[in-house]
């Protein structure tokens, strides 16, 4: 399902973000959207909030056979 890994792929990029916030100090998207508390920054991690929420759901559903083959 498409929605499923641009899912992965957000909640992959809010880890890679949080990575380096706690290694680094630097928060990536904060960077490129001009700070912690602009709009676009705040819907990027809206999003990635959403992405993780519908992640959970991941770990709940059973796998059709033919979809664990492909």
């Amino acid at each position: 399902m498409i929605l499923d890994k641009i899912a992965l792929v957000l909640a992959i990029i809010g880890g890679l973000n949080w990575g380096s916030i706690g290694i680094f100090g630097i928060d990536f998207v904060a960077f490129l959207f001009g700070g912690a508390n602009s709009a676009m920054s705040r819907v990027v991690y809206t999003l990635v909030g959403l992405a993780a929420i519908w992640c959970i759901s991941l770990l709940f559903r059973e796998q059709d056979p033919i979809e664990e083959r492909s």
